[in-house]
């Protein structure tokens, strides 16, 4: 899957920012590096401003225990697929569906050079999910205990509201179910199996992707979103969904 040339957007262009959401930013004292997809992805200095932007939850405040997370190590991606594979071994996703995938990112680097990035992309588990908000018979749902957004197919009407919801595109409809299908973190395959870690976790040669419990500070996650001055962006955080999956350089 891939997006439009970034070749005139660079890590210092905000145009894809409105007057009012630049100086929202300036007044927390924040610091802006770059926008990615047209705008969608913001990416900030450090953890501390991302904390006060509500993109990463101050320490205490998990709602969920354990609070599982994904952190993606962006620049480390190979396009492999291995992740994706394994995604649909595990969880047995027909051919036409996804429940996770890779994006390209295109810039140029001056002098006929391009640069090619690849984006993995999943459902992100917010924290306020708009799929739970208007699915009408509570067949999406966020698991009490840790706070992954499941569904339950028998209750599911297959009106895909949801996947309309969705900003992220994270979402597809099953035809062997009958039922909106996505990302559960392996929920269901492997995490309440006893498994500590999601299958494309385990299939990635380059360890791009870190899951674990964000709310325990001796946890890779943690450290990897909480060390000083890492930049940490997530997706689209202008829609107050406040994922639970986030992007980083290093």
């Amino acid at each position: 899957m891939k997006i439009d040339d970034l070749e005139q957007m660079d890590s210092e262009d905000l145009r894809g920012l409105t007057s009012n959401e630049r100086r929202k930013f300036l007044k927390m004292g924040l610091a802006v590096t770059g926008l990615y997809l047209g705008g969608t992805v913001l990416s900030l200095t450090s953890v501390k401003n991302a904390g006060a932007a509500g993109v990463v939850p101050e320490d205490g405040q998990y709602p969920y225990s354990p609070h599982y997370s994904m952190v993606i190590r962006e620049r480390l991606c190979i396009d492999c697929e291995r992740c994706k594979n394994a995604c649909v071994k595990t969880n047995h996703v027909p051919a036409y569906g996804f429940r996770t995938t890779i994006l390209e990112k295109r810039r140029s680097l001056g002098g006929g050079k391009h640069e090619t990035i690849f984006m993995p992309v999943l459902c992100n588990h917010c924290n306020r999910p708009p799929c739970v908000r208007v699915c009408p018979t509570t067949a999406t749902y966020k698991d009490e205990k840790t706070g992954i957004v499941v569904m339950n197919p028998p209750r599911c009407i297959g009106c895909k509201t949801c996947m309309t919801a969705c900003p992220y595109n994270a979402r597809y409809f099953k035809e062997e179910t009958r039922a909106v299908d996505k990302c559960d973190f392996c929920f269901n395959s492997r995490l309440s199996k006893g498994e500590s870690t999601t299958a494309c976790v385990e299939a990635c040669p380059a360890d791009v992707r870190v899951f674990g419990d964000l709310a325990d500070n001796k946890s890779r996650v943690y450290q990897l979103v909480h060390a000083p001055e890492t930049m940490v962006w997530v997706l689209r955080p202008e829609t107050g969904a406040v994922p639970n999956v986030f992007y980083i350089n290093s």
